[in-house]
């Protein structure tokens, strides 16, 4: 399993960040690979995280050369004051299923010892 997170700082966002912002969603969540997403923001940094899961970094790489996205990815500076983008595989994953969670599919896949081995949160 990969992720990409793209963290952001917002500087003005108008009617076509927004168009474009559906647009790629929608485009990653029909992709074969495509796991889920969740999004965080801090109100103390004004920064915002978008963090996706893909099943292989193929399916990553075709968000990525999906024409939204290197639409918006050319007119960054139109909308944003600075971001940071980080593409990582997936080792291990766990937890106690409390909350549904993309991830939770991955670790279903390393099985009982790899959960086991795994340090406690």
């Amino acid at each position: 399993m990969y992720t990409s997170t793209f963290i952001f700082a917002t500087r003005q966002l108008d009617e076509r960040f927004y168009h474009l912002d559906k647009t790629i969603a929608a485009a990653a969540k029909g992709m074969p690979g495509y796991l889920g997403e969740e999004a965080w923001e801090n109100p103390s940094t004004g920064l915002t995280s978008n963090v996706y899961y893909w099943a292989s970094l193929d399916a990553l790489q075709a968000l990525m050369q999906h024409p939204a996205h290197l639409e918006a990815k050319a007119a960054q500076a139109n909308w944003l004051n600075g971001y940071q983008v980080i593409i990582a595989e997936v080792l291990r994953t766990y937890g106690d299923a409390g909350f549904p969670h993309p991830a939770a599919a991955h670790e279903a896949q390393d099985g009982p010892t790899a959960r086991a081995a795994s340090p406690a949160p």
